[in-house]
């Protein structure tokens, strides 16, 4: 037997080997020069500075309002995320007509290439495109969508567009795991739908609802693509993100500030992420 699980875990090593020299080369390595020069006062021949970089981040107006809005748009798009994604998929579990095409329908948005649908949105919320016809034809004003506090909301749109679909696949795996023995049990035994929803969907689908919302948020600290290709480089305040504001600092060569942001970004990140985890084990035990 030892032998064997010699063997096993040799041909495991072997079969992991090129992603883990990948990740280690291009994306480990990286990620821990990057924290080393965010320390530095330049990126060449600079000399350690501590934390005078973090210090004039927390003091600048640009990285405060991106993080800000980052925030919000965080705590916004990913509730609407895990509620629409969630009633979907409750929606396309059942019998419905058509539900094949359904599914279909929601996965299309993972699968087309962002850059060609986006012209699609710039169509639909331009000054002169199509939303905006609509709008003048039943006697509303005008909205500039893109150049006002309503770009937010585009924003939140798109990305519940793009992403809503990959959220579905994943509660429509987690339903189909749950056996309908205890629902025609609790069925019964008198329970109604809002009791067997609680009680038995909700909680069977606690490991899977907890890694949407970590995939919801880490993709919403990712919408940098579909902003930056709607309203470009600076756009309105009100979307304007920690992507852009480390953007803009690449393309200025301030690597120290970009990397000193990353690096803040990647601890939020994980804080997050040990956050859920914690929450999702004290739920656990406390079904047990």
């Amino acid at each position: 037997m030892r032998k064997w699980s010699r063997r096993d875990a040799a041909a495991a090593l072997l079969f992991l080997a090129p992603s883990v020299i990948g990740f280690t080369l291009f994306y480990l390595v990286p990620f821990l020069m990057g924290i080393f020069y965010s320390f530095m006062d330049n990126s060449v021949s600079g000399q350690f500075v501590g934390l005078h970089n973090y210090k004039e981040l927390l003091d600048s107006g640009s990285f405060r309002k991106a993080a800000s809005n980052t925030f919000y748009f965080t705590a916004i798009s990913v509730p609407l995320m895990l509620v629409l994604s969630l009633g979907l998929a409750l929606l396309l579990n059942q019998h419905l007509y058509l539900r094949n095409w359904l599914r279909t329908a929601y996965v299309l948005p993972l699968v087309i290439p962002v850059a060609s649908i986006i012209l699609i949105w710039q169509m639909l919320f331009d000054w002169n495109g199509s939303l905006n016809a609509w709008l003048d034809y039943f006697g509303v004003d005008r909205v500039d969508w893109m150049k006002t506090d309503a770009a937010r909301n585009v924003v939140i749109i798109v990305y519940l567009w793009k992403n809503i679909g990959y959220n579905i696949i994943l509660f429509l795996a987690g339903l189909q795991q749950i056996p309908k023995d205890y629902y025609e049990t609790a069925q019964v035994e008198g329970a109604g739908r809002l009791r067997q929803f609680f009680s038995i969907t909700l909680v069977y689908l606690t490991p899977m609802t907890s890694f949407v919302v970590l995939m919801s948020i880490i993709n919403s600290f990712k919408v940098f693509r579909e902003t930056y290709l709607i309203a470009g480089d600076y756009p309105h305040d009100s979307i304007y993100m920690l992507q852009h504001f480390m953007n803009n600092m690449f393309m200025s060569l301030d690597i120290q500030k970009l990397m000193a942001a990353a690096v803040m970004m990647v601890g939020c990140i994980l804080i997050i992420v040990l956050g859920l985890f914690a929450i999702e084990r004290r739920f656990q035990k406390s079904m047990e």
